[in-house]
């Protein structure tokens, strides 16, 4: 027997078994997940319901005469940004140009328990403009949360170009601000007058940050330190990014909607998914024997990966997403079955199992590849030109198939070969072949 190999086989199994616990569990308390499990997945409108919302550009006096369709445009183009960024894809944002306002439709948050349409808006960020404004000097020590606005206005959010995650030379997390041209030279003026002093940024009346100017700067780059960790620097890049809406929308009618299928049509499809699930492995075990029980326990382990990608990563599931991984599961049948098929061949013109394997994966290698390349291209494809349902069942087509590939290739692979250490793996009836004569080592 080689312990090497069967150190990996059980190794391959308890990381599968462990993924399928915290799928199925998550770990810690349930209003403050460390991992989330399948519990925590966001489910979209036509499962659970959602909010319609209403919202109404707010200008400033002085504003006349601006392009209110661009405005829209432009926060439409935002807010879907914004929801994207959340893995939220069964929204509608639609522009009423006959009244010159945004029509939004978003499903509820997971766990959501008082139906609330108000605060269910504010998953999308606060709808409100960027402002950067400078502090009074009375304010220096002030909480930023507690800060008000001052009036005087730096940059506004049409200034502001993009702002992203970055780390300095210590891996000290930090926001990279990037300026357009015509903020430029506001901002420069702006820190050359406020070194040692708060230059604050609002949403709205509600301060986000309010960080120190430490240097006069020139240039259309800057960026902003504190202690910050990778989840609130991105949370604040994010704001910032997303948050440069051209004016205020202010929501006039918020309802709630109930689901367009409902929660008896998450049920069918779950146990849809469960019963193509066993019927799948039944099919393996009997066919394929040993390699089927094998793929079968990889397939536990592709299908726990899925609910933990989607249920971090928070993307709404809909019934579209659900037929994904139902579709996922089929990819990663169709790479064992090639797989095994090919070591069948082997095994028949007397190879020795482990060389049989080896050999089996290796020609399969080809198909599987692309096979999975051309799924995950139209997948990838649904994504960025499909919208609502069609994009999330691009994403979990899209990991389900990713996670399938290396499952075939990786895992199932490792597992084999440490069965094949064991003395009564190498029975020919465990892989389908007619005859109980053991398999000859050449």
């Amino acid at each position: 027997m080689n312990d090497k190999r069967t150190l990996k086989f059980f190794v391959i199994v308890l990381i599968i078994a462990i993924i399928c616990v915290l799928a199925f569990t998550g770990l810690g308390p349930s209003d403050s997940r460390i991992i989330k499990g399948v519990n925590d997945i966001r489910t979209g409108i036509d499962i659970r319901g959602g909010i319609s919302a209403i919202l109404e550009p707010v200008y400033p006096n002085g504003s006349e005469g601006r392009d209110i369709r661009q405005d829209l445009e432009s926060s439409r183009s935002i807010i879907e940004n914004r929801l994207d960024a959340q893995g939220i894809y069964d929204k509608s944002i639609i522009i009423d140009a006959t009244n010159n306002r945004l029509i939004i439709d978003i499903p509820w948050a997971a766990n959501e328990t008082e139906f609330n349409p108000r605060k269910a808006l504010d998953d999308l960020g606060s709808t409100g403009a960027l402002t950067f404004q400078e502090v009074d000097d009375k304010d220096f020590g002030t909480m930023a949360e507690d800060l008000v606005p001052t009036g005087r206005i730096v940059l506004t959010g049409e200034d502001v170009q993009t702002a992203s995650v970055a780390q300095d030379n210590n891996g000290q997390y930090m926001v990279l601000l990037k300026l357009k041209p015509s903020g430029v030279e506001a901002f420069s003026k702006a820190t050359a007058e406020n070194i040692g002093r708060r230059i604050a940024i609002f949403i709205d009346d509600i301060c986000i940050s309010a960080p120190v100017v430490e240097s006069h700067i020139t240039s259309s780059e800057a960026t902003i330190t504190g202690n910050f960790t990778f989840d609130s620097a991105k949370a604040l890049a994010d704001k910032i990014r997303f948050g440069a809406l051209p004016t205020k929308l202010e929501p006039v009618k918020v309802d709630s909607i109930s689901a367009q299928l409902g929660q008896g049509a998450l049920e069918v499809a779950i146990k849809a998914g469960i019963v193509s699930f066993i019927l799948v492995c039944l099919f393996m075990l009997l066919y394929y024997r040993l390699p089927g029980l094998i793929s079968c326990i990889a397939l536990s382990g592709l299908i726990a990966l899925q609910v933990l990608t989607l249920a971090n990563f928070d993307i709404s599931v809909t019934l579209p997403g659900i037929g994904g991984i139902i579709l996922s599961i089929g990819m990663s049948v169709d790479g064992n079955v090639v797989i095994f098929e090919r070591i069948k061949e082997e095994l028949k013109e007397g190879k020795s199992l482990r060389a049989s394997i080896d050999s089996g994966f290796k020609r399969a290698f080809v198909a599987i590849l692309d096979s999975n390349v051309t799924t995950i291209m139209t997948a990838v494809v649904l994504f960025i030109l499909g919208s609502g349902p069609v994009r999330g069942f691009g994403v979990t087509l899209f990991f389900g198939t990713l996670f399938s590939f290396f499952s075939a290739v990786t895992a199932t692979k490792i597992m084999l070969k440490g069965f094949s250490a064991f003395g009564f793996a190498k029975n020919k009836w465990l892989f389908g072949l007619n005859g109980g004569k053991k398999i000859e080592e050449v």
